[in-house]
């Protein structure tokens, strides 16, 4: 391990501090190359206020921001250089900054090469210190990690995450976790937290975790700012954050700076405290939990699941206006011929209905039967997910289905995304995060979707799998219509470990085939069933859909655990005609 000792004040903010100096709305990292002069001022100032080691100006360097390569390689090498020649004065450490990539749309292992791009534009400029800070999770660091420890095994590398104050990261990671998975990586020196919180947040973040075996950085922001005619502004709160970083300090970490907000007088203050009080510091044993021992074991009650029988799900949309009736009147139809749980979905084909946790809290209060609402990426942020999760165990709502969502197509038109805050993998990873920490007395059982009708269904499962390890333990399939999607079905659930529920969509009419043909994509019903209800009257229809999905049913009862059935424009005698069919074996 590199030697950290002689490390415990690092300087604070420079991209809001270069802001405050120069209103200057570019990216601070072009600095380096359009005025290196106040770079450096800004260095001297950290390095005067007592910084010991202090972040070279290239938070943002990285080819997503700079695909110029010729350009990222002289922000990267000007930035290096100017901070080594304000450190060298004063015979202190640089620490090439290194920040988090925005990874939307970008794929996984193109992120990694990027990281190790970054890396080695530091190793070639002669950087032996590494600062990896403001990261969402930790996998896709590691390979340049890796490469930095292999090139110069006695670099010191030390990785901050960046967390809300109720400890998750933006890929919905929780922070406990992270530091842990950090602090047992022999090629990571330090580990901790930076930016989003505030120093009395983080200091609450700090005294909720078993300290890593690891030395512990804090950096938190000044505060949390305003916005003051357009401009973000942070208060001159110095004080009051050199007396939080003591705190700090007195509960486990051992090298402290400043994030957003802080400035050269934050760090001057903060070091002249710490240095007085430091002799009344209680010294804490630094020990590692294992993440079983640091959670609570989860005891999910799957009852409905544990059935020897196939389960019997059946989807209701909520409604469009403020009538909840028919879904009572339906949920209670449905409990009483058999169904196990009524599934709630989350303004499907987005068009505004009542909200799905709401609405499966009201049918469950009413028929007392088990609920599994959907809960879509689309539309909520971390912040409203968190907020409609706490109300559903509130409710005894312990089953959570997570679903990418439709998209909104005057989004598409505008080339805007929805707020897709999470994709689904994320949202399942994230759940699964709460339950070991604010459900872990009442934990979701989660589920996630699996399209057996896509042409490419080797990614398909894939992704399915991704979503197992993220902990999901159920899958329900896209609507099952042809041999191909049977055959698809079979694969998966001889590939993954979990339950599968298949599918099975009940036509309402020939209007209702043609639309799902033409409108939805990944759904076809197959021509022959289209004939056989196009001239039908309504009665005969219910017939042929029912008859047509129980013949389905039958086909891939060997190769699923349940059956997720969908209503179809309200037509809830269909799902009746069918359900009584298959319960009673006809």
């Amino acid at each position: 391990m590199s030697d950290l000792n002689n490390i415990k004040f690092f300087d604070g903010a420079f991209g809001t501090y270069y802001f405050s100096k120069t209103l200057d709305q570019n990216p601070c990292e072009l600095a380096n190359i359009n005025n290196p002069e106040i770079v450096g001022q800004i260095h001297k100032e950290y390095l005067d206020a007592g910084a010991q080691a202090i972040k070279t100006n290239t938070f943002s360097a990285n080819p997503y921001m700079f695909p110029d390569k010729n350009q990222l390689n002289e922000i990267i090498k000007n930035g290096y250089n100017i901070a080594k020649n304000e450190a060298i004065k004063k015979q202190s450490r640089v620490f090439a900054d290194i920040g988090y990539i925005k990874p939307e749309q970008i794929p996984q292992n193109e992120i990694e090469e990027q990281y190790c791009i970054i890396a080695q534009s530091f190793l070639n400029c002669g950087a032996t210190d590494f600062l990896f800070e403001t990261f969402c999770d930790y996998k896709s660091v590691i390979p340049a990690i890796s490469l930095i420890k292999s090139t110069l095994p006695d670099s010191t590398v030390i990785i901050s995450f960046a967390v809300s104050p109720d400890g998750y990261t933006k890929k919905g990671l929780l922070y406990k976790s992270l530091l842990y998975d950090a602090s047992a990586n022999d090629d990571i020196d330090a580990v901790g937290l930076n930016c989003v919180c505030g120093p009395t947040h983080m200091l609450d973040l700090i005294k909720g975790i078993e300290k890593p075996i690891k030395p512990l950085l804090a950096m938190p922001n000044s505060g949390y700012p305003s916005l003051v005619n357009g401009r973000t502004v942070f208060r001159d709160n110095e004080d009051y954050f050199s007396e939080k970083l003591c705190d700090i300090i007195k509960n486990g970490a051992s090298i402290v700076g400043g994030c957003c907000g802080t400035t050269p007088k934050h760090i001057k203050l903060a070091i002249v405290k710490i240095k007085k009080q430091e002799n009344n510091f209680i010294k804490t044993n630094i020990t590692v939990k294992s993440q079983k021992e640091s959670i609570h074991d989860l005891n999910i009650n799957n009852s409905i699941f544990d059935k020897k029988d196939k389960i019997i799900a059946v989807e209701l949309d909520p409604p469009a206006t403020t009538d909840f009736s028919f879904l009572i009147d339906s949920a209670k139809k449905l409990k009483s011929i058999g169904a196990d749980i009524i599934t709630i979905a989350d303004s499907p084909l987005a068009r505004s209905r009542a909200d799905s946790i709401l609405s499966a809290s009201i049918v469950k209060r009413s028929t007392d039967i088990d609920v599994l609402p959907h809960i879509s990426c689309r539309d909520r942020n971390q912040i409203a997910i968190k907020g409609a999760l706490l109300g559903a165990a509130y409710e005894h709502i312990n089953k959570i289905l997570v679903v990418t969502g439709d998209p909104i197509m005057s989004d598409v038109y505008s080339k805007r995304n929805g707020v897709y805050c999470f994709n689904s993998k994320e949202l399942i990873s994230y759940i699964n995060s709460l339950n070991k920490d604010v459900f872990a007395d009442c934990p979701f059982l989660i589920g996630g979707a699996l399209n057996v009708n896509v042409k490419k269904f080797d990614l398909e499962l894939k992704r399915a799998q991704k979503k197992i390890e993220n902990g999901a333990t159920f899958l329900l399939t896209q609507p099952i219509f042809s041999e191909q999607a049977i055959d698809n079905l079979i694969k998966a659930k001889n590939t993954l470990n979990c339950k599968i529920f298949g599918g099975i969509l009940p036509i309402a009419s020939y209007k209702n085939a043609i639309f799902l043909n033409n409108e939805v994509t990944g759904i076809h019903v197959p021509d022959e069933i289209c004939e056989m209800v196009k001239d039908a009257i309504p009665e005969q229809v219910v017939d042929i859909s029912a008859g047509f999905c129980l013949d389905i049913m039958k086909k891939i009862s060997d190769y699923c655990d349940g059956y997720y059935i969908m209503t179809p424009l309200r037509r809830i005698n269909i799902i009746l005609k069918l359900l009584g069919s298959y319960l009673n074996n006809d």
